[in-house]
């Protein structure tokens, strides 16, 4: 059988370019030139030959350390066929647990249960205290760590007690004020509130208004006002309100008479054709301010009574509306007679 032509080109050792197949050419071998193989021997020389800082040495001696005790000693002596490996061997251990079963132990798979299955493994002391140092210094911590954490809450449940409390307070005071208002508006509209002097006082003075009057049109009587009036003839459930608006007032004038006394006194221009009602309009007449005559003196029963706690103070000054107008501050309403019927009670609580 005469050859193929591939097979005669072959042997007659010429190339077949229409069988040949192009591949993809492996890279070319780097060829380190003798400058960098001095800088790599060099490089490394000052790396072997560098001096560990006392730190470094530490890491790398606990990084050691960690990867001895991270491995199985058993796997050790058994690949190494050390002698005591041999001689448990020969007394039957055949691997699993060790030690006798003793509770919170896990159960060993190999039929151990209970036992170890690791020896005991080394604790590196790394520091120059005594024995036992550590462990009392760990209790000593945990110890002021829990007795701070009891701190901080009962600080926590202290401070909101106390933001609550102040809150619950600040709104009784509120509520105290407007009641306040209230028993003025009522007694001033009843013309009650005030003691028998001060009414013998108001007989007096109509009296003498009757004795003075002759034909005039008689007119609507005007109703006194609090700053001529003793503050001791006014309800001491009331009277803290009118004491402390009259102080304002005081001290108001005061500030402006101060203000005017320095200001430049400048000549003005005098009308004789204007009358009274004009001076007034123009702003021209200067109305007097006359303070209660015992607005300076102590009133101890003030004092005494603003001394008390807010919820005794509110709860009297329901019940003087209670039983001067039949008024029950907590209803907003008044009622017909005595026995208010339909209130549901005295307290706050019980209108909830």
């Amino acid at each position: 059988m005469a050859p193929s032509p591939t097979q005669q080109a072959e042997e007659d050792g010429e190339d077949d370019y229409m069988n040949m197949t192009f591949g993809a050419e492996e890279p070319p071998k780097t060829v380190e030139t003798s400058l960098q193989r001095r800088q790599r021997l060099r490089r490394e020389g000052e790396i072997k030959g560098r001096v560990l800082s006392k730190a470094e040495q530490e890491a790398a001696a606990r990084q050691e350390r960690e990867e001895a005790l991270s491995r199985s000693m058993l796997d050790e002596a058994r690949a190494k066929k050390s002698k005591g490996f041999a001689m448990m061997a020969k007394m039957g251990f055949k691997g699993g647990a060790l030690g006798s079963n003793s509770a919170g132990v896990a159960t060993d798979g190999d039929g151990g249960e209970g036992g170890l299955l690791e020896p005991l493994r080394p604790e590196m002391k790394e520091d120059r205290s005594g024995i036992g140092l550590d462990s009392e210094r760990k209790r000593k911590l945990n110890e002021a760590a829990a007795t701070q954490q009891k701190k901080v809450k009962a600080d926590e449940y202290e401070f909101r007690d106390r933001v609550r409390r102040e809150r619950e307070l600040a709104r009784l005071e509120r509520q105290f004020w407007a009641g306040m208002k209230v028993c003025e508006r009522m007694d001033e509209e009843g013309g009650g509130g005030g003691s028998d002097s001060a009414k013998e006082s108001d007989d007096d003075d109509d009296d003498d208004d009757d004795d003075d009057k002759t034909d005039e049109v008689p007119t609507k009587k005007n109703k006194r006002t609090l700053s001529t009036r003793p503050l001791v003839s006014i309800p001491v459930v009331w009277r803290g309100l009118i004491r402390k608006r009259e102080e304002a007032e005081r001290d108001r004038r005061m500030r402006y008479d101060l203000e005017q006394s320095s200001l430049p006194r400048l000549p003005t221009y005098v009308d004789d054709l204007e009358d009274e009602d004009d001076k007034k309009a123009m702003g021209k007449t200067v109305t007097a301010y006359v303070p209660v005559e015992d607005l300076e003196e102590e009133d101890p029963e003030l004092e005494e009574f603003n001394a008390l706690e807010v919820e005794e103070r509110l709860r009297r000054l329901v019940a003087y509306l209670r039983k001067e107008h039949n008024y029950c501050f907590w209803c907003k309403c008044s009622y017909p007679d005595e026995t208010m019927e339909g209130c549901p009670g005295l307290t706050e609580e019980d209108h909830d």
